[in-house]
């Protein structure tokens, strides 16, 4: 019966102007798999030492977000009909480059961005690693060159901590 369907199929494949019968269908050998359910990404592998910290926000995987952790931005342009969606992602990820880049090895958490009508709140914590007129001084400068740039009033909530081992959750 097999050979049949192969001579069924190959003759009905000769001639162009009919449409494929369900014997050259059923002939197309379609492998499948039981799928992998394992949520993979977004999670940290664990090291053979244990020795990789991690914060609140890190240790949690993305599907806790809203039940354990928060959103690393506040906006309502991903609502339905919302309105500057593209522009409201590049320019938190611009905020977060921007003060990555300024306080240099002191960001200790992620960068949480929280936009409310036209005012833009820039939440982290900062080591404190430098003197407090240097930390004024950046505090000041990254405000004012946000506020320019973005065309809104920009404030830095910042909170300190005397080293990163202050934030660590947990180790894997």
């Amino acid at each position: 019966m097999n050979n049949s369907l192969i001579k069924l199929s190959k003759s009905h494949l000769s001639s162009k102007s009919q449409i494929l019968p369900w014997a050259a269908i059923t002939e197309s050998h379609i492998h499948t798999s039981a799928p992998m359910c394992r949520v993979v990404s977004g999670k940290y592998r664990i090291t053979k030492k244990r020795d990789r910290p991690l914060t609140y926000e890190m240790a949690n995987p993305p599907h806790y977000i809203a039940h354990r952790k928060t959103w690393n931005s506040w906006n309502t342009s991903s609502l339905k009909d919302g309105l500057r969606r593209s522009e409201t992602v590049l320019e938190d990820e611009f905020i977060r480059r921007f003060m990555t880049g300024t306080w240099h090895g002191l960001m200790c958490s992620e960068i949480i961005v929280k936009r409310q009508f036209n005012h833009i709140r820039v939440a982290a914590i900062v080591r404190r690693a430098i003197s407090p007129t240097k930390m004024y001084f950046l505090l000041g400068y990254t405000e004012e060159l946000l506020s320019n740039w973005l065309q809104c009033p920009v404030t830095l909530e910042l909170q300190t901590v005397d080293s990163f081992k202050d934030v660590v959750f947990k180790y894997i």
